[in-house]
C-alpha cells in the first residue's frame, strides 16, 4: 500500500493543474491529462471517480496577436456507463496503467502528450504517450478526448452567446455532427449552455432549434437502460 501511495503522488503531482498537496487515496479515480502547446486549450485534464463524478480543467495561452489568454476553465462533470465501467475495468486489468504504453511510430504526427493515471487503495500507476501501441489505450484516450471536445464546445458556446451570436449556428451544427460520429460524448455536461441558448430570444431560431434537438438527445439517452 505504501508503494501505491508513492505511485499516486508521482502520477498526480505531475499534472500542471494540481496545486494542493497530495491527499490520501480513499476512492478509485482515473485521470487523463493532455498537453498540446500549439493548440487551445494548451492543456486540459479530466478526473473521474468510480461513482461517475469528476472534474474538467483547462488552461489557455495568450494568442499570437498579443491578446490575453482566456481564464482557466474548471467545472464539475459526470461520466456514465458504459465508458465509466470500461475505464476502471481497463485500468485494473492492465496493471493500473503502470506500463510503457507509447508506440514507437516515428512517422505518427504529434497530437499531444497524453497521460492516463489510476489511483485507488488497491494500487496506482500511469502511462504517458502520443500514440499508444495498445489499441485499448488509444480507444480510451479517444473517448476521453471526445468528452473534452464537448466541454470545449461548451466554453465556446457560452462565449459566442455573449459576444458573437451569429457563430452559434455553425458551432452547434459542428457539435451535432460530432455527436453523430462519436467525436463528442457526454453532452449532458453542457446542457446548461444548450438550455441558455434555447431560452435566448436574441439567438436565431435555427441555432435555438439545434440546441433544442441536442437537449432532446440527452433526454433520450437518460431514459436508456444503459445510462
Amino acid at each position: 500500500m505504501k508503494f501505491a501511495a508513492v505511485l499516486l503522488a508521482s502520477a498526480f503531482a505531475a499534472s500542471p493543474f494540481v496545486q494542493a498537496p497530495v491527499q490520501p487515496v480513499t476512492k478509485a479515480q482515473v485521470s487523463f491529462t493532455v498537453e498540446q502547446p500549439q493548440m487551445e486549450p494548451a492543456a486540459y485534464s479530466i478526473e473521474v471517480s468510480e461513482d461517475g463524478t469528476g472534474s474538467y480543467r483547462a488552461s489557455y495561452t495568450a494568442s499570437a496577436t498579443g491578446n490575453s489568454a482566456p481564464e482557466p476553465v474548471e467545472r464539475a462533470i459526470r461520466i456514465h456507463d458504459p465508458m465509466l465501467s470500461e475505464m476502471f475495468r481497463d485500468a485494473r486489468s492492465h496493471h493500473f496503467f503502470a506500463f510503457d504504453c507509447e508506440g514507437r511510430h516515428s512517422h505518427v504526427a504529434f497530437t499531444g502528450k497524453k497521460t492516463l493515471a489510476y489511483a485507488a487503495p488497491d494500487g496506482a500507476g500511469s502511462c504517458t504517450f502520443n500514440y499508444s501501441k495498445e489499441q485499448w489505450v488509444d480507444k480510451l484516450a479517444q473517448s476521453l478526448q471526445a468528452v473534452a471536445y464537448t466541454l470545449q464546445v461548451g466554453v465556446r458556446l457560452k462565449r459566442q452567446q455573449r459576444y458573437d451570436r451569429l457563430s452559434l449556428d455553425s458551432e452547434l451544427a459542428s457539435l451535432q455532427e460530432a455527436v453523430q460520429n462519436g467525436q463528442a460524448l457526454e453532452i449532458e455536461n453542457i446542457q446548461p449552455e444548450l438550455q441558455s441558448i434555447v431560452r435566448d430570444p436574441a439567438v436565431m431560431n435555427r441555432a435555438r432549434g439545434r440546441a433544442y434537438r441536442l437537449i432532446s438527445q440527452i433526454t433520450l439517452a437518460d431514459s436508456h437502460p444503459g445510462k
